[in-house]
């Protein structure tokens, strides 16, 4: 018993010791990774929506090589096991087309950049504001907060509208009126509003202009369009739509309920019994 134990000793001290230096460089491999995502997402400097996609790709290339080092602790060639992880990767890659396309999507949309992080973009049925672009999802919340994560590989296969990234937004801001009101007189109010709101853009042509935008059913529809920044978009949205109607009602310009004439051909109005309760 002792000889065998004398005999077997070394190699087992030897095992132990890998395995404590294994455990050890995994660790250290998982807090590097952390505390190297978080210190690239926390540069300044760098855009935002590049600096979440490169935490977690740093992360995830940092765990993989603390991975093949702890390998060759137990004397795993380095060579072999990327032979080995070439062909499991090709067919991992094979059976998680899916998500690896996701990783694609995210490579793409970080380098042309159809959007950053902080811009309201919609993507087929999705809408929100961006505020990460992972490594496989984008995430995004709406108006009324509500959390959104999505494929990247959805996103990208959609058309994106970004609401954001233009610094100027043009703004329609319409009312109808009734037919049997004077039209010049409805256009000289509008005027007055816009005259009176400060954050419209004026430079050439980006001028407000007041016209005649359709012909409803009930309705004369008068259109106010004008040029904005994006950031005032919806208040002075809110803030004209509310001094146009007020002007209106101050210079009783009526603003018709759609009505809807019915004219008979001939003969009697067709008259409908009413039903009895039972």
């Amino acid at each position: 018993m002792e000889n065998l134990t004398t005999e077997y000793l070394p190699y087992i001290t030897e095992i132990g010791l890998r395995l404590v230096s294994a455990i050890f460089i995994l660790i250290a491999g998982w807090f590097l990774g952390n505390w190297t995502r978080n210190r690239v997402t926390s540069f300044s400097r760098v855009d935002g929506t590049l600096k979440t996609f490169l935490g977690g790709l740093v992360k995830y290339a940092i765990l993989v090589v603390a991975l093949v080092t702890v390998l060759a602790q137990f004397g795993v060639e380095t060579a072999s096991l990327l032979a080995v992880l070439g062909a499991a990767g090709l067919a991992i890659g094979l059976a998680l087309q899916g998500t690896l396309s996701n990783v694609a999507a995210g490579v793409m949309m970080l380098f042309l950049r159809p959007f950053s992080v902080g811009d309201y973009i919609t993507a087929g049925d999705i809408g929100g504001t961006v505020k990460h672009l992972t490594l496989f999802t984008t995430e995004l919340a709406t108006p009324d907060n509500v959390y959104i994560s999505a494929p990247n590989k959805t996103i990208w296969d959609s058309e994106i509208y970004n609401y954001s990234r233009n610094l100027h937004r043009r703004l329609d801001v319409e009312c109808g009126i009734g037919y049997a009101e004077d039209i010049d007189k409805a256009f000289k109010i509008y005027q007055k509003v816009i005259d009176n709101e400060d954050r419209l853009i004026r430079t050439e042509g980006k001028e407000p202009k007041v016209m005649v935008s359709s012909l409803g059913d009930s309705s004369v529809n008068v259109t106010a369009r004008v040029w904005i920044l994006t950031s005032d978009y919806w208040q002075v949205k809110w803030d004209l739509t509310k001094a146009v109607k007020e002007a209106l009602d101050k210079a009783d310009i009526n603003i018709p309920f759609p009505t809807r004439t019915i004219e008979y051909a001939g003969g009697e109005p067709v008259k409908v019994a009413a039903k009895k309760k039972s």
